[in-house]
């Protein structure tokens, strides 16, 4: 069964740091492009980090850049986003995904991130 499933969210005081990881499970995350998104209360999606799938080219959205770290390790299958200096607005459903054209796009199932003050 193909799938991605996020852990690592949790309640942290503003600050503070989190370690989210995304395991795939059916499929190796080579050659996809992969990426983190948020949701955050009456707020749309948004676009986090991502890592393309070709050059390894990494991109941030510009509220988390310089805060947090997307990275990719295709012998375990799973990727990271490594989240420091946590504010409130950091708050929401963090999920994983991982597309490539021929293929399509898979989504993880979402963690809960919540920034304290």
């Amino acid at each position: 069964q193909v799938q991605l499933v996020e852990s690592g969210g949790g309640l942290v005081h503003s600050g503070g740091s989190l370690t989210l990881s995304c395991a795939a499970s059916g499929f190796t995350l080579d050659n996809f492009a992969i990426a983190w998104y948020r949701r955050a209360p009456g707020k749309e999606r948004e676009l986090v980090a991502s890592i393309s799938s070709i050059g390894e080219i990494t991109k941030y959205a510009d509220s988390v850049r310089g805060r947090f770290t997307i990275s990719r390790d295709s012998a375990k299958f799973t990727m990271s986003l490594q989240m420091k200096n946590l504010n409130i607005e950091d708050t929401g459903v963090y999920l994983c995904n991982a597309a490539r054209v021929d293929v399509g796009s898979f989504w993880g199932q979402g963690t809960q991130v919540t920034v304290s003050s």
